[in-house]
């Protein structure tokens, strides 16, 4: 759709990094030449955004990711190609703060329509961590590392259904001004996406009311609003940085936690290693599982989009947490 037009470097024509979506309707960036189609060109920053903008646009959108599947978005660095191609789309959905690079090239850029998904719903902090790496948990014992999220505020909005609802009706509004004649459709994707995840709020309210324990255990501290939500408590091996390594003393402290609160389940993720959460479950005799914080989906993923997987989220902590009828 964008008919603006400009030389691309020769830089952005040699990069190897290619552009590939991180859902199962992905197009590779040999199909998004220039970044200018007949459709509304939008590039997202990583999964979650990625899913609203494919969901919302549907027909009349044409979405590009800049994190690849497999790839723990944490650690994005934009190449010169997708810097082109960020230019010559017409909008871009991003999460401030959770990707400096991104951050970056979208304020270097002249993109008409930018739209910032933290922005369009309410960010908390669930904690921070003190000197070294000795977590210091909030009242909901959300233990977090400083350095992500805006000013430390946690970014995993995408897992609180009823956020994630709140993200997809600003983006639906952002993309009726921007793409007027097709304002209606996505006024009717917007609506159809905020109905499914009003029903997955009902089930996980539901599914997780009536528990044993409230407490569950996790190497990633991503489920801050989750927890919230759903009046659980999350204890993280390590803050908001998935790659960062826990003190002995957190640790030691996590074992004794397990056993005060009947904690039966330590969760490890697809995208990073599980030997922490592994070692911690040996040593405490706990099993392991996924809880997956759906940054990315791959074939190890439990499911192929957003609402499967989180389906399988909801099946992982009710039966960690004791739900009855469990299995």
């Amino acid at each position: 759709m964008n008919v603006r037009r400009r030389l691309i470097p020769t830089a952005a024509l040699t990069a190897v990094s290619a552009l590939t979506l991180a859902a199962t309707s992905a197009c590779s960036a040999s199909d998004t030449a220039g970044g200018n189609t007949a459709k509304f060109d939008v590039v997202t920053s990583f999964y979650p955004l990625t899913f609203l903008a494919e969901s919302i646009g549907g027909k009349h959108a044409h979405v590009t990711s800049l994190t690849e599947p497999g790839q723990e978005p944490h650690d994005l660095e934009i190449s010169a190609r997708q810097t082109a191609l960020l230019q010559e789309s017409d909008a871009v959905l991003y999460l401030k703060n959770l990707q400096p690079s991104v951050d970056d090239a979208v304020a270097q850029s002249e993109v008409a329509t930018k739209i910032d998904a933290a922005s369009l719903t309410t960010l908390e902090e669930h904690g921070t961590e003190a000197g070294g790496h000795e977590e210091e948990a909030d009242g909901d014992g959300h233990g977090h590392e400083e350095g992500e999220g805006e000013d430390g505020k946690d970014p995993h909005i995408w897992l609180d259904p009823v956020r994630y609802a709140e993200v997809a009706e600003g983006v639906g509004k952002a993309f009726e001004k921007a793409d007027p004649d097709h304002a209606a459709a996505y006024r009717k994707n917007t609506a159809a996406l905020v109905k499914r995840l009003d029903g997955l709020d009902d089930r996980f309210e539901t599914g997780l009311r009536d528990t044993r324990s409230k407490v569950f255990l996790t190497t990633h501290a991503a489920f801050g609003y989750l927890a919230e939500r759903y009046g659980l408590t999350q204890e993280a091996i390590n803050g908001l940085d998935p790659e960062s390594e826990p003190s002995a003393a957190r640790i030691k402290e996590l074992g004794k936690t397990a056993k005060t609160e009947g904690v039966t389940t330590v969760f490890y993720e697809t995208l990073v290693s599980d030997r922490t959460a592994r070692t911690l479950a040996s040593d405490s005799g706990l099993r392991t599982d996924v809880l997956d914080p759906l940054e990315g989906i791959t074939g190890k993923s439990r499911g192929k989009d957003y609402f499967q997987v989180m389906e399988s989220n909801l099946k992982a902590l009710r039966k960690a947490l004791g739900a009855p009828g469990s299995k």
